[in-house]
């Protein structure tokens, strides 16, 4: 058993430098000599539609799939993630390098390569950093919205390539303007052709995901153009790809500087969209993703895309749970789709002549249909209905306003929701359940008793400067409300996981507060080590007194109220 392991000690080593062998036995070469070959025929068509998409030629899809599948497979973690271009980052990044190359700031190329290895780096470094925490900053409703965006401009952008139309505009509403403008000029061949390769993914997946509808439908339409003559009925095809490897390009020093704000919006996509992948598709022996690592294979995936003359590239969800749904069980899965592409890059390019745009672009509709999640937007909406209009808020901010900038808002505002949910936490009285020496908070199936002259209050959430306000008015109230007869109040700080500096202050404000009023204040079930620290380090712990600490509620009652009220 272990002579046919290769690396098999590898497995143990922590080093970045990752085996794509790793793990492997020459019994599984089938399984992913299948996984590789269903594996290219998905990717193929996907990589040619989404460099279409970001304004590129068909091939450089191919070279950023190459790229990527060799820099993933050299340093990342996962066995069956796969990575290429992706059709959630082009639309967020080919709006802003076509401005750059319109302002004459180099070509679209090289501009693509700088963004490329920008990203790459930044991923290294949030991998060695260990910055996996940062793909939790964007919540489901926030992603939710920027994915039906980046969905709608999906839906803009290839609507001209359906119908057969030059298209225009440069943002939304021109856009819309120029289609209704020239639907009367539309081409049925082009729609039918389109169109019924949607229909075959939609049929196809249905059926059974690991169908490759989409290489199929792109494989009749172009059978279907030569056989009717179509390209003569105006039906727009890629024409004759050239053969050969890519020519390395070197961006120019003023092209990097301004691409620095859009590849950190890329690049927190790519993390986040990355431990989704991760974490959803587990390797065949079931260990735990390591997120980081991963981050480090996507850097390592992105410099190979550059050093091929491509552009920044990204985990593929879809293309994933194709190798894990085939059986495939390590990156050589991945390693075999990336030579078949190869192949067809060197010596295939004139079979792709005769593809119809329209077939390319019925593949990016039903990306977009599959981005856009209908069912998420309506159960958020009816559950929540204040995330529900962060999704709409997210998405209107993609749709209507260059998409970086609609990212950016769309980051904003999943970091504004989580400190206002934060700053909604005040602090809430509990109460004794009968018999017992457990308290808890008020409800309509269980009241509890009331304590004379005892306030046990609990705060259930981090204390930060975005809640320390709320804390300390709500605090002070309660003391103030019911001063004279209050002798005891127990702060049950099982929820504080942190306190920050302004928290700190605003808790020592309490203490003082309570003194003044001739109340003890004491602390019970603080389990929290960051908490306790930094209790220690802002001088809150000296400032309350040891003796104020309890491992319990009950503790602190029986230690520090009256005994007759203890009772």
């Amino acid at each position: 058993m272990a002579e046919d392991s290769i690396d098999g000690a590898a497995r143990r080593k922590s080093s970045f430098l990752f085996n794509p062998f790793q793990g492997w036995r020459v019994a599984h070469l089938g399984r992913d000599a299948i996984a590789g070959l269903t594996l290219a025929a998905i990717t193929i068509p996907e990589q040619m539609a989404t460099a279409k998409l970001g304004g590129f030629a068909p091939q450089i899809g191919f070279y950023a799939f190459i790229g990527a599948t060799l820099g993933f497979a050299l340093l990342g973690a996962s066995r069956v993630l796969t990575v290429g271009a992706d059709s959630t980052i082009t639309p967020i990044f080919a709006g802003t390098l076509a401005a750059l190359v319109a302002s004459g700031a180099g070509t679209l190329g090289s501009s693509a390569v700088a963004l490329a290895c920008l990203v790459g780096l930044m991923l290294l470094l949030g991998g060695i950093l260990k910055l996996g925490w940062v793909a939790n900053l964007l919540s489901t409703p926030v992603i939710t919205g920027f994915l039906a965006g980046i969905a709608v401009h999906i839906l803009m952008s290839q609507l001209p390539s359906l119908l057969g139309i030059a298209g225009g505009g440069s943002d939304f509403p021109s856009r819309v303007m120029a289609i209704v403008h020239q639907l009367g000029a539309f081409n049925p061949y082009s729609a039918a052709i389109g169109l019924g390769v949607l229909v075959l993914m939609l049929v196809g997946e249905r059926a059974n995901p690991r169908f490759p509808a989409a290489l199929v439908g792109v494989v009749l339409a172009t059978l279907a153009v030569i056989a009717f003559d179509l390209e003569h009925r105006g039906v727009a095809v890629l024409g004759a790809l050239p053969g050969g490897l890519p020519q390395p390009l070197l961006p120019a020093v003023d092209e990097w500087r301004p691409l620095v704000p859009l590849a950190l919006l890329v690049t927190l996509i790519v993390m986040m969209q990355t431990a989704t992948v991760s974490h959803s598709f587990r390797d065949p022996d079931g260990r735990d993703p390591d997120i980081n690592r991963d981050f480090v294979g996507l850097g390592a995936a992105n410099l190979a895309s550059a050093l091929f003359g491509a552009f920044p590239v990204n985990a593929s969800p879809p293309r994933t749970a194709v190798v894990v749904e085939a059986g495939g069980v390590s990156q050589v899965g991945a390693l075999v789709a990336a030579v078949i592409v190869l192949v067809l890059v060197l010596w295939g390019g004139a079979l792709l002549a005769h593809v119809p745009q329209a077939a390319l672009a019925g593949v990016l509709l039903f990306v977009a249909q599959r981005i856009f999640r209908l069912g998420t937007m309506l159960t958020v909406a009816r559950q929540a209905w204040a995330e529900g209009v962060l999704v709409l808020l997210t998405m209107v901010s993609i749709v209507m306003l260059p998409i970086e900038t609609g990212v950016a808002i769309g980051i904003g505002l999943s970091l504004l929701h989580g400190v206002w949910m934060t700053t909604q936490t005040a602090p809430i009285e509990l109460r004794r359940l009968p018999g017992t020496t457990v308290w808890w908070p008020a409800q309509h199936a269980m009241q509890g008793e009331v304590v004379d002259g005892i306030a046990v209050v609990a705060f259930q959430a981090p204390l930060l400067f975005a809640n320390a306000d709320t804390f300390k008015r709500g605090m002070t109230g309660l003391i103030d409300a019911r001063r004279g007869t209050l002798s005891l109040v127990v702060l049950e700080a099982s929820g504080i996981a942190d306190i920050d500096y302004t928290a700190a202050q605003a808790l020592k404000d309490v203490i003082g507060h309570c003194r003044a009023a001739g109340v003890v204040l004491a602390l019970a079930r603080l389990e929290s080590v960051r908490a306790q620290r930094a209790l220690e380090r802002f001088g809150v712990a000296a400032e309350l007194g040891g003796d104020h600490v309890f491992h319990s509620v009950a503790e602190a009652v029986n230690t520090l109220a009256p005994k007759e009220t203890a009772a």
